[in-house]
């Protein structure tokens, strides 16, 4: 007999991971040879663009791991759009990601009112469609070889 609980609990979810973890690296030699490198610690990468008036203009947050960037948000304030700002931080973000943190590939993910066609047209390739997500909306995941 098992019993069920749905309550949030911070220590069993840190437990859990953990075990997942070990699971996975027992199972995969992959994983055991990304442990203890340096490309294992996950990194925050942030990108800001600030106007004249030093107010948040832009800006780009994501973080490098296992040598992949992923690019979580990425966002222009409207003023600003359609100049090129969207397309500078994430030439800067890639740049840094490739020089600084030995990372070969990018993945994102994206709405289809959001900005699918722009990150086409930098290089990125539509490999994951969920449509629905949510209901109404199609998601996409895109990734780039970089370098």
């Amino acid at each position: 007999m098992f019993r069920i609980e749905t309550e949030v609990d911070r220590e069993r979810r840190q437990l859990l991971h953990s075990r997942l973890r070990a699971t996975n690296t027992a199972a995969s030699p992959v994983l055991r040879a990304l442990r203890g490198t340096p490309d294992e610690r996950e990194l925050p990468l942030h990108v800001w663009a600030l106007d004249e008036s030093g107010e948040l203009a832009g800006g780009l947050v994501g973080h490098t791991w296992a040598t992949w960037l992923h690019v979580t948000y990425l966002w222009v304030d409207e003023p600003h759009r359609g100049a090129g700002l969207g397309s500078r931080l994430l030439s800067k973000a890639e740049h840094l990601a490739t020089t600084e943190r030995r990372c070969r590939t990018a993945r994102l993910e994206t709405w289809d009112f959001q900005a699918p066609d722009f990150y086409r047209r930098h290089g990125y390739e539509v490999v994951c469609v969920i449509p629905d997500y949510p209901p109404g909306i199609t998601e996409y995941t895109l990734t780039k070889r970089l370098g």
